[in-house]
């Protein structure tokens, strides 16, 4: 798989079908990273990977590969570090690095770190890893936009299980106090994290009602849905002088059907046999 070109998105044929399947590649060479390094966070890589295709591949984003840190570009945010492995994936298919780069998955000096790396990697707008910290960050450049008169916009993606994070709620209230309506929060709510499901651990519900009160929009999206994701995407914002956060209902470990739901899989590394069962699942391979 090489550079994703702009134009096979405008060809008269199944563009959610298309990007469903740069997500299963994404799924796939994450995987095969993981497998790489023995070392990984499977289930969110899976979980996340059709937002990924959605907002790189299917246009939301205004980015520009060769360009980098090119002044007018929507900044995004991955708040869950720790699934480092599909944004990868999806970086080196937009063309921000060769694909031939991702078999370096957290090799000595290499520049796919376990976590982004913004000083190592094209790409990376902030390095994340510790959780909650990607949406302070991100209220902190959208205000910046906002006092600049810019209009680029930021996209952070946070895992659900990080928003028990108290910073994240801190950084919610100063988004709504400045009416920061070029900002996206996307939450990847596939109701698991490290150990058990998130409402075992500390009930997150009615998760739209908190975000509501702390003065945002809300909508609610099937995650794993690129149609219904696109057209999310482009009806942003959802009302005007207010921050935006979408709840993407997604299933930790999507695709791989012997890691879905499964709380052992957070950290699960595939074996080179279940990689080609995966393969033959999604109907992609991987060949760098």
């Amino acid at each position: 798989m090489k550079e994703m070109a702009f134009k096979d998105l405008t060809r008269p044929v199944d563009r959610s079908q298309w990007l469903k399947r740069q997500a299963n590649w994404i799924r796939l060479s994450a995987m095969t990273m993981t497998n790489h390094a023995q070392l990984g966070h499977t289930g969110g890589d899976l979980s996340c990977a059709d937002i990924l295709s959605v907002l790189y591949l299917g246009g939301i984003l205004r980015v520009d590969p060769s360009q980098p840190l090119w002044p007018q570009r929507d900044r995004f945010i991955l708040s869950k570090g720790h699934c480092a492995g599909a944004f990868y994936s999806t970086l080196a298919a937009k063309g921000f690095f060769p694909v031939e780069q991702l078999k370096t998955f957290m090799d000595p000096l290499s520049m796919l770190n376990g976590h982004p790396d913004r000083k190592a990697l094209p790409g990376v707008e902030a390095n994340t890893g510790p959780l909650g910290h990607g949406l302070p960050i991100a209220v902190g450049a959208a205000l910046g936009a906002r006092m600049r008169h810019e209009s680029w916009r930021v996209f952070v993606l946070t895992g659900d299980g990080e928003l028990q994070e108290g910073s994240n709620w801190e950084a919610a209230m100063t988004a709504q106090h400045y009416g920061l309506d070029n900002l996206i929060v996307i939450v990847d709510r596939n109701r698991l994290q490290q150990g058990d499901f998130t409402e075992n651990t500390l009930r997150m519900e009615p998760l739209a009602d908190r975000w509501r009160a702390f003065g945002f929009s809300v909508a609610e999206v099937d995650g794993h849905d690129p149609e219904a994701l696109l057209n999310r995407f482009s009806a942003l914002p959802i009302a005007s002088g207010k921050p935006t956060c979408l709840i993407a209902h997604t299933i930790k470990g999507k695709g791989f059907s012997f890691a879905e739901n499964k709380p052992a899989w957070h950290h699960g590394v595939p074996t080179r046999e279940q990689l080609v069962e995966a393969g033959r699942e999604l109907g992609v391979e991987v060949n760098w």
